[in-house]
């Protein structure tokens, strides 16, 4: 058995705690990977962007042909009841999902009647202020909409990051560059990646291969508030290769500046650590509280 931290979840109308079996065998997402999620974070007394979080998990069913049977504000609700089970200083994950019960060959095929909700909420320590990652490139690239649902924080997806990160992990590295079909940087395995030159940051242009994160939304728009440039494009390895600093945004660790790449030794920069203050400072000030 696994030692799961403390964890919670909302199914069926209550809440379970621990890691209640919710699938079988002939459930579609157990073999047929039917299933949709959304990542947000409590910390500290509050839930920056818990809205944004509710409502892209619906956004995220409907591409994958689910039905959203959750309004967002019910999901936000129900997130703020069950922290009331988490002490104050417990950061905690909190994890919505969809997914198909009914079996069928497609996911689309029977899947949007049947669809389940639950919404996960386990303990998950918050990253230290002061770490910071090293990076390769990863031989493995990220796919297209013809190929996948990129369009959604589909479940199905995940597998690819997860062996691009298990391949860089075995190197020595701590996360990994992806990048697209086409050879130019799209994100790390797990975040979402920006570099600096010149003072100026720069962030790869989100070409619907990898999930426009709603930490890197928010920080472009913290930082372009003020007064950084920030320039989405395209960009190629050679430019992290030559980049002043570079550092990774993403709901499970927020904002994390590299200290290496590859072969060469880097610290982080001031423009890393000012997008990190920034976001903890936003997130402070979240209306969601608990």
């Amino acid at each position: 058995m696994a030692d799961w931290s403390k964890t919670w979840t909302w199914v069926d109308g209550e809440w379970l705690e621990g890691n209640p079996p919710l699938m079988g065998p002939r459930t579609h997402a157990a073999w047929l990977a039917s299933s949709v999620f959304d990542g947000a974070r409590a910390f500290d007394g509050v839930m920056p962007d818990l809205d944004l979080h509710s409502q892209r998990i619906n956004a995220s069913a409907g591409a994958l042909g689910l039905s959203a049977t959750m309004q967002w504000e019910q999901i936000a609700e129900l997130t703020k009841e069950g922290m009331g089970k988490f002490e104050r200083d417990e950061a905690v994950y909190i994890k919505p999902m969809y997914w198909a019960e009914e079996d069928g060959p497609t996911v689309i095929d029977g899947a949007a009647d049947s669809t389940r909700f639950c919404l996960c909420l386990f303990a998950a320590p918050m990253s230290p202020k002061d770490k910071a990652i090293s990076l390769t490139l990863s031989p493995f690239r990220r796919p297209t909409m013809e190929t996948m649902p990129v369009n959604a924080k589909a479940g199905c997806l995940y597998p690819n990051n997860a062996r691009a990160s298990v391949e860089a992990k075995k190197r020595g590295f701590d996360n990994a560059i992806m990048r697209d079909t086409l050879g130019n940087v799209a994100e790390l395995t797990s975040a979402n990646v920006f570099m600096v030159k010149d003072g100026d940051v720069h962030t790869p242009f989100w070409n619907g291969t990898f999930l426009n994160g709603i930490t890197r939304q928010r920080t472009i728009q913290l930082l372009r508030d003020v007064g950084y440039e920030v320039y989405e494009r395209t960009l190629s390895f050679r430019d992290f290769q030559e980049a002043d600093e570079i550092f990774s945004t993403g709901n499970y660790s927020k904002v994390v500046p590299a200290n290496r790449l590859d072969d060469r030794e880097m610290e982080p920069g001031p423009v890393s650590k000012r997008a990190q203050e920034l976001y903890f400072e936003y997130a402070a000030k979240s209306p969601f509280t608990y």
